[in-house]
């Protein structure tokens, strides 16, 4: 007894530091850069104007170094869906925790181009570093959540996964605390800000490769079985689990039947492959949908309408740093929470549960924006009071188990494809929000939330008519929850949809409640 206890102690352990390592340059990554790119941007505007009058002798006018900043921020966007299509091949080519620890060449890169920029006279050479950091976080944003479902045991798989999504927000707040003039946040300091991306980049180089690779990659893509057995037993502090082991050699017979029959090899699926598998159709069209309101529900635009609220609520100017600090606690605290909740109360209904209260805080926002554009008392603290709300529910739900779902409802040769669709659509989302959204507030005003408004309104319906929960389930029996929800009927023999004994089948509860109480 005392034994076990151990072997579950050091099981506990190591799974703790394996998802800290991974995620420090992972997902914290994505957070991180997000946000610190905030704090020097009068500076770096500064440097741009000057840069441009030391080489043609006149200065820009205000709309061209706009424009110029806009680039710079959209090519993380545009270097996130560079990456997001690297993740599959990498993740294949070079598995889960080595392409991983290649990602971080990125950011070496990219940190030596912020650093040396000022010498160089160059402000191109930070359009090209946060090309790279957005490439960093596209390839992580995708193999980290992907090596977390394929490490964890069932009963923790979605707590481990939802990790990524606290990991990102506190890279967000760390980010933003960094970013503070006492800190990095001062005109001689930025270069070392946008640089200081390259030291969790060296922490993880230096710890991850101290632990095991994902056992399912080991066996299913590298048919490497000893290699399977020694990370498994690694990852549960022990001998590796016979139950856990037989699922995984079923699931490596079924790629191979399913490569037999097709008249060639096992291997990963490709994109296109994806979407012509008419088996999995409900399964990519829930994950698309996912991925693409993650970004469209306007949590980002939120962040940057933050500093306008506060200032209406008579936040000093001075002062207004500070308390744009909360909103990533905000969404910290509600990503750790939801950590705790989304194996007692499932993915599905966080996700809707998450959306439908953010599509209540648009509407209360939109009211009380309005109603502050025409002098009512009191709507600016009511407009704090909404932006801290909806931060707090897309942290709640969206922003960590829309990263679970392709590592759950996939097998292992469909999942680096799938997440290449997911976070493809991911990016792409954010840099249309990023683009669109002066626009939108310049021709709906008070009204300029009311889109986010229909993306929620539209999410909460449609993942909750098509999205089955997948807490503690097989894949067999998820995909077999998926034919059932989407009435339709798997009549190939081989296919990853094998219908599960009656036994399996979970009765569903109406969980969405506890979210409220």
């Amino acid at each position: 007894m005392e034994e076990r206890k151990t072997n579950t102690s050091q099981a506990s352990r190591i799974l703790a530091l394996t998802v800290c390592s991974a995620a420090i340059g992972g997902t914290f990554q994505y957070g991180y850069n997000l946000s610190i790119i905030n704090a020097p941007t009068s500076y770096i505007q500064g440097f741009i104007n000057d840069t441009y009058m030391e080489r043609w002798g006149t200065s820009l006018d205000i709309p061209q170094v706009t424009i110029l900043w806009t680039v710079i921020v959209s090519a993380f966007s545009l270097g996130g869906f560079v990456g997001a299509l690297l993740a599959g091949p990498m993740a294949v080519r070079f598995g889960r925790k080595n392409s991983l620890l290649l990602n971080n060449s990125f950011l070496f890169v990219g940190a030596v181009l912020v650093l040396t920029c000022r010498v160089a006279k160059s402000f191109e050479m930070i359009i090209l570093a946060r090309f790279l950091v957005g490439m960093n976080s596209g390839v992580s944003m995708n193999i980290q959540p992907m090596y977390f479902g394929e490490s964890a045991p069932k009963h923790l798989r979605g707590a481990v996964a939802f990790s990524s999504a606290v990991f990102t927000a506190f890279g967000i707040f760390l980010g933003q605390v960094v970013g503070l003039t006492e800190l990095l946040g001062t005109e001689p300091l930025w270069p070392y800000l946008l640089a200081s991306n390259a030291l969790p980049a060296l922490i993880q180089l230096l710890t991850l490769p101290w632990f095991p690779e994902s056992p399912r990659y080991l066996l299913i893509d590298r048919g490497d079985r000893e290699a399977c057995v020694r990370a498994l037993g690694r990852l549960r502090g022990g001998e590796a689990p016979a139950l856990e082991m037989e699922e995984m050699l079923q699931e490596q017979q079924q790629q191979q039947s399913i490569a037999l029959g097709s008249g060639g090899a096992a291997s990963a699926k490709t994109p296109w492959a994806l979407f012509k598998d008419r088996d999995l159709l409900s399964q990519l069209r829930t994950v698309m949908a996912a991925s693409s309101a993650m970004m469209l529900c306007g949590n980002d635009s939120i962040y940057f309408y933050a500093s306008y609220i506060f200032l209406e609520a008579g936040i000093p100017p001075e002062k207004v740093q500070y308390i744009t600090i909360g909103t990533g606690a905000s969404e910290l605290t509600a990503s750790i929470l939801s950590n705790f909740l989304i194996e007692r109360v499932g993915r599905r209904y966080l996700l809707i549960g998450g959306y439908s209260l953010m599509s209540c805080c648009t509407v209360v926002f939109t009211v009380a924006l309005n109603l502050q554009s025409r002098g009512v008392a009191g709507m600016p603290y009511l407009s704090m009071a909404c932006v801290f709300t909806y931060i707090l529910s897309f942290g709640l739900g969206p922003a960590g188990v829309t990263g679970i779902l392709p590592a759950e409802i996939f097998d292992q040769a469909a999942r680096p494809a799938a997440y290449m669709v997911a976070g493809s659509l991911m990016w792409i989302s954010l840099f249309l929000v990023g683009m669109l959204f002066p626009f939108i507030v310049n021709s709906l005003g008070d009204f300029c939330f009311l889109p986010f408004l229909a993306v929620c309104l539209v999410s909460a319906l449609f993942l909750g008519l098509t999205l089955p929960e997948t807490k503690g389930k097989t894949l067999a029996e998820i995909t077999a929850e998926f034919h059932r929800k989407n009435e339709t009927k798997n009549d190939r023999p081989g296919r990853q949809g094998i219908t599960p004994p009656p036994h399996t089948h979970t009765h569903t509860m109406n969980a969405f409640m506890i979210l409220f109480f």
